[in-house]
């Protein structure tokens, strides 16, 4: 296939034939002989060793990692960063170290695979992506025509299926260069890693050429939502457009299109996110649950997106901005009908239109922001006879408007145990995969909640929405068992309002508590 891995710094060589590649060596230079990694232990003083365990010696002293993190399926699983660098000013290289740091062999390979694509690849390292926060998107490898990714396949590179006791590897990913000279490092396995260096030297080592041949890029759109309180509306950002969906059942009388005397309330926070935005013009849909028919649904929906249109048009405070008004009935549902709660939040009126951009915020330190073991971090449950206890390990602020949640959850019972509570969120957000997505946090001040982040899927069918926080399904389903003592982390993206010191945090059954935003 063309763009083969010629070699890959500190893991393997290979043999490649006919491929463009992206090099830190002149096309006449010989690469590098490959540096043998080292584990955990290999730095503590033990033999490093190679791709296969096997020890060796005579080998320079392998990267410092940029930033690590561990799996939350695999404990024993250490992720490190050890190269991030900017290719052509529009590409980047990726390199994570995998260092198995248990005592048993460590499988990896579908640890790293992406989860949102359809592809059945998941021995390919597919789920290395980096976070644009200015664009709030999720950037991920390449996909070229003949296979998943530009990326590290175990398979074709030679990699064992397992990594050995105190055993590491390396592997890659090519994908967009984000803006700014930090990124967010994700990947399916473990909590993101904020605050990475972007470098703008070569990177060292050889890697598919992503100008040598036709590559498709792979984003995933961030949107964030929150709603109020009184469930009168709910809003969701993607970072350059605001979608405020307005409860019928608060502007409206059941089967009327007439306001509300509480609907001019409601609106009048549209109103002023309208002012404050550079919109030109807005759109206002109208929308029904599944209940009635085409011909009442569509004219009622058009007449209460009308009169949406005239109540903000006499609420604006500025000129120059342009209405849009439709009626769709009940063919744009965005939760599933099938419950009540379900159709209330569709019967709605969705108000879209440009937000406005915050001025650009300095790079975040990769320094944890809220100090694990702090006063009122802590909470405890008991689950099937067994004492499960949370601890919030950081809630942090990243470019962009966004927040990073970190948390983690222990089974302090004496018998191994299945903690299900993270993923049964409220079956409105209707996630593609169970996700632990069972988590809010509240500007009591503000009387407002915010809900994880959704990653936004285009299919043939439209668009799936898969939750970004920790994954709890497909070979991940067993994140969400605990042996007698285990520890596991999870993480969430959400939007963070901007005057909050501290949100309420409510995570599954565990007490609600007052964290502080760093």
């Amino acid at each position: 296939m063309p763009n083969r891995i010629l070699a890959m710094a500190a893991v393997l060589t290979l043999a490649a034939t006919g491929c463009g590649l992206v090099s830190g060596q002149e096309a006449a230079t010989p690469p590098p002989a490959p540096t043998a990694p080292q584990s955990d232990q290999a730095q503590s003083g033990a033999s490093p060793s190679d791709k296969a365990g096997k020890p060796e010696s005579g080998k320079s002293a392998e990267p410092q990692p940029l930033a690590s993190t561990r799996s939350t399926m695999t404990e024993s699983l250490k992720i490190d960063v050890i190269g991030l660098n900017r290719y052509k000013s529009k590409h980047l290289v990726a390199q994570l170290r995998l260092s198995n740091t248990g005592t048993e062999d460590l499988p990896w390979t579908g640890q790293l695979g992406d989860h949102t694509r359809e592809l059945g690849a998941i021995r390919w390292a597919s789920g290395i992506g980096v976070l644009d926060h200015d664009t709030r998107t999720w950037l991920l490898p390449y996909q070229p025509a003949d296979s998943p990714c530009l990326c590290t396949d175990q398979q074709r590179d030679g990699l064992d299926y397992a990594i050995e006791p105190g055993a590491s590897i390396t592997v890659y990913a090519v994908l967009p260069a984000p803006s700014g000279s930090t990124t967010t490092v994700v990947t399916p396995a473990a909590p993101p890693m904020p605050g990475v260096p972007i470098s703008d030297e070569p990177p060292a080592g050889d890697f598919p050429d992503p100008d040598a041949q036709p590559v498709t890029p792979v984003t995933r759109k961030i949107v964030l939502p929150s709603e109020s309180l009184d469930k009168s509306e709910e809003t969701a950002d993607d970072g350059q457009n605001l979608q405020v969906n307005l409860s019928s059942d608060v502007l409206f009388a059941v089967d009327k299109a007439t306001l509300t005397p509480r609907a001019r309330t409601v609106l009048a926070r549209t109103a002023k996110l309208i002012d404050a935005s550079p919109a030109t013009t807005v759109e206002v849909a109208g929308h029904a649950d599944s209940s009635g028919n085409d011909a009442i649904n569509d004219p009622l929906s058009r007449r209460r997106a009308q009169a949406v249109q005239r109540a903000l048009a006499g609420l604006l405070t500025r000129d120059g901005v342009r209405f849009q008004a439709k009626g769709y009935g009940s063919r744009r549902p965005l939760y599933p009908n099938e419950s009540d709660e379900g159709r209330r939040r569709n019967r709605r009126v969705t108000v879209t239109f440009a937000k406005a951009q915050p001025p650009a915020e300095p790079a975040p330190e990769p320094a944890a922001t809220t100090r694990p073991g702090a006063a009122g971090l802590t909470g405890s449950t008991r689950v099937k006879g067994q004492e499960f206890a949370l601890e919030v390990t950081g809630l942090r602020r990243l470019p962009g408007g966004m927040g990073l949640l970190t948390y983690t959850v222990t089974n302090k019972g004496d018998a191994e145990t299945w903690f299900n509570e993270l993923h049964h969120a409220p079956d409105w957000q209707a996630y593609k995969y169970q996700a632990a997505g069972n988590v809010r946090l509240t500007d009591v001040a503000a009387r407002r909640q915010y809900l994880p982040g959704r990653l936004q899927v285009p299919t043939d069918a439209g668009t799936d929405a898969y939750c970004a926080c920790t994954d709890v399904s497909g070979v991940r389903l067993s994140t969400e068992k605990y042996a007698p003592g285990q520890v596991r982390e999870f993480w969430g993206l959400f939007a963070l309002p901007d005057t909050a010191a501290e949100l309420k945090v409510a995570i599954g059954p565990f007490r609600p508590l007052q964290v502080a935003v760093g």
